[in-house]
């Protein structure tokens, strides 16, 4: 794939690089250990902007992968085996409407340690929809997880974004927003989707897609790949959004 500009995973790098050579040649690293002497050099070069680029060069940029609307029956186990090969976690916020004849993919998704979580019943926007109602979404979908996997879901991903703080009271629910927005049910196109992302990811982006189409699949292996390579690591939403 070509790449549009230097990444992003990589820029800080050359800093820790520049920055090593100089406590390398001030002995300093063998006086210290590697993550005092470079803090403590940040710190005198350059204060502490530098030093909160030297600790994104040392502890690896994090990027959740979150999937709406599935479980697909057509692609979404493509994408559990492409996710497994590659030993990375995802966030899956799961169809009530779609779990009926899915249920061995969602016990699949919660044996590997993908996180899963809530997309109402019928995919209704929350905050257009009597209060009763859609607490009855949420819950419905909730107790169906349950029964599949043993497991409450805590985290809730509001169709459209369209979430009412009250309702957080009513459920005992996390809401996961997101910061990339892939488009990829608009477009089904995997440069497309690549190019998003690439232009736009960074520390703690989470990247919204949907895990129905063969060109997300497709897509979201190959950004796996391909920021994996440029020292990002991937996790669960939860590791970005809880303190």
């Amino acid at each position: 794939m070509k790449k549009t500009h230097r990444p992003y995973c990589k820029d800080i790098a050359v800093w820790t690089l520049i920055l090593l050579v100089i406590f390398s040649s001030l002995g300093w690293i063998h006086k210290k250990g590697l993550r005092e002497s470079v803090d403590t050099a940040a710190r005198v070069i350059a204060g502490e902007g530098m030093l909160k680029l030297v600790q994104d060069t040392l502890d690896p940029p994090l990027v959740a992968l979150t999937f709406d609307d599935g479980p697909s029956k057509k692609y979404t186990a493509e994408l559990l085996d492409g996710l497994k090969k590659r030993n990375v976690k995802a966030s899956f916020f799961l169809l009530g409407k779609s779990l009926e004849g899915n249920e061995a993919l969602v016990k699949r998704m919660h044996r590997e340690g993908h996180l899963i979580g809530n997309h109402t019943f019928h995919h209704v926007q929350l905050d257009r929809i009597p209060e009763k109602q859609a607490k009855e979404e949420i819950l419905r979908t909730n107790n169906r997880i349950y029964e599949i996997t043993g497991e409450y879901p805590v985290f809730m991903r509001p169709p459209y974004g369209a979430w009412n703080k009250e309702m957080e009271l009513q459920v005992e629910m996390i809401p996961v927003f997101w910061n990339i927005d892939t488009l990829d049910w608009k477009t089904q196109n995997v440069d497309s989707i690549i190019r998003i992302v690439r232009e736009n990811v960074k520390n703690g982006s989470i990247l919204l897609m949907h895990d129905e189409y063969a060109a997300t699949v497709e897509a979201a292996l190959k950004i796996v790949d391909e920021l994996t390579e440029e020292g990002c690591r991937f996790v669960t939403v939860d590791r970005l959004i809880l303190p």
